[in-house]
């Protein structure tokens, strides 16, 4: 009876910590950017995500996973002509690297609701590893009954690491400020 009891124990915690896959609510969701320019004026820009999704086991999310891609066609930086200069052979080749990818890999947690999230991005078909900082801003239920939350990131990184333009450092800074934030709804 005790191995019976025990078997079934086991059994509904594996249940429970089973991964539920969370989707990105689009509407509630951006990936922006900042970059110096003229080394005196921030510029600031978004792209459009086009998918993402998280899964996580644990409440506290510290098992949790992100891909997330986002569109280099939809960069908007409230200027058409510099929008139409990111896009070409200059700075994303959006024609030949029309996606911006992001794969978490490991997720550590340093405070209450904040972690570090190490994962690969990809970008101008260039692949590296790169470390943000990331937020629970908190988790809620919506009005059909699904736990949705709430998170951002942030964190540098250097452009010409991954190939994106050729502009000297004067003119177009070369760090970049990344910032996400985004809901996710549970399945």
């Amino acid at each position: 009876m005790k191995k019976l009891l025990l078997a079934i124990a086991l059994l509904s915690c594996g249940l429970s910590a089973q991964a539920q896959k969370w989707n990105v609510d689009k509407s509630h969701s951006k990936l922006g950017f900042s970059v110096v320019h003229l080394s005196i004026s921030d510029v600031e820009g978004a792209f459009k995500i086009t998918e993402a999704t998280m899964t996580a086991a644990k409440d506290d999310f510290t098992d949790a996973k992100f891909n997330i891609v986002a569109d280099v066609n939809s960069v908007f930086t409230d200027n058409e002509r510099r929008d139409n200069h990111l896009k070409s052979p200059d700075f994303f080749d959006a024609a030949k690297f029309p996606t911006l990818t992001f794969s978490s890999k490991a997720i550590s947690k340093v405070a209450e609701r904040k972690y570090k999230l190490t994962g690969d991005l990809t970008m101008h078909g260039v692949t590296k590893p790169v470390t943000l900082d990331l937020v629970l801003n908190g988790t809620t239920t919506n009005r059909q009954g699904k736990k949705i939350a709430g998170f951002k990131a942030s964190g540098n990184i250097n452009r010409t690491a991954w190939g994106v333009g050729t502009m000297p450092a004067a003119m177009v800074g070369e760090e970049i400020e990344l910032r996400a934030s985004g809901e996710f709804i549970q399945e």
